[in-house]
């Protein structure tokens, strides 16, 4: 009778645990490091709207820490994002590139935001299609108050000070408002061009007339001496390579690639970044970004 029952128990323990077990292994043995090669180059990726900077500064902190990484390549696919987040990512790759070599290569899309986080590597890779440049801040604010007349919406106001509620969809801006909103972004405009500017190793003088949001082909911003050279990931890897000073083959590693949220493996990097694009004007109106089309 109690080998039975321990059978049983055995059974029982089996099917519930091994799901678990095999859970948790697909989540957290890619990470485990069997052995750490020597002449690494660590890949850190930055996809869509940059918003939550964390992840990226995390990679790149602990790239930046692994003396097997002898040099990281950025990759970015990115038309922007936040002012915050931009200006984090810039700070962290500069803070990496003044130990090891940092190499940005640039996709279809490394324009305004994407291209201020980029600007502090060593040294950067476009195709010559890739749409980057557009350094400038953008302000969305939208304004409802024509739709909430007809529906009969009101909505009451108590603030402490007079720009306590600048941007408030019910209502017109007013002059003062606007003045104070300008000023705002065009201080944000100018921490955009000096940072530009010091990454490139160019004067301020010679961002200044093209920091007026054009968007720019990665031909184009070869000439301008916003990036380095002409070419693919591929390219980038090589120049990284050549930087670090490996030898032989290097050892390519991704940060966090397998590590990717549920959210993220459900709707896919492009789906994740359509869901981005509907809920960040809200929470993240003024930003460093490409806008085309609207």
């Amino acid at each position: 009778m109690f080998k039975k029952t321990l059978k049983i128990l055995l059974m029982i323990a089996f099917v519930v645990l091994v799901p678990f077990v095999g859970l948790y292994l697909w989540l957290v043995a890619p990470q485990w490091d069997w052995k750490k090669e020597p002449n690494r180059i660590g890949v850190v990726e930055i996809e869509g709207l940059l918003r939550d900077a964390r992840p990226i500064l995390e990679s790149l902190t602990e790239f930046r820490k692994d003396s097997n990484v002898k040099a990281v390549v950025v990759r970015v696919e990115s038309p922007g994002g936040g002012v915050g987040a931009s200006q984090e990512v810039y700070r962290e790759i500069q803070r990496t590139a003044a130990e090891k070599p940092v190499v940005a290569s640039f996709g279809g899309v490394a324009a305004s935001g994407g291209y201020y986080a980029s600007a502090a590597a060593s040294y950067i890779v476009a195709n010559p299609g890739t749409l980057t440049g557009s350094i400038g801040v953008v302000a969305h604010l939208p304004n409802f108050q024509g739709l909430f007349d007809k529906v009969g919406y009101r909505t009451l106001t108590i603030k402490s000070g007079q720009f306590k509620d600048v941007g408030n969809p019910g209502r017109d801006m007013t002059e003062a408002e606007k003045a104070l909103l300008q000023e705002t972004i065009e201080s944000m405009h100018e921490q955009f061009v000096k940072d530009v500017a010091a990454g490139r190793r160019l004067s301020p003088e010679h961002v200044r007339p093209i920091a007026d949001g054009r968007v720019l082909s990665g031909e184009k911003a070869l000439e301008l001496k916003l990036v380095d050279a002409l070419g693919n990931f591929q390219d980038a890897l090589v120049k990284a390579k050549e930087l670090g000073g490996i030898a032989g083959e290097p050892h390519v590693v991704y940060a966090d690639k397998d590590r990717k949220s549920l959210l993220r493996q459900i709707l896919g990097a492009t789906g994740l970044t359509a869901l981005d694009q509907v809920l960040d004007p809200a929470l993240s109106p003024v930003r460093y970004e490409l806008v085309l089309g609207r």
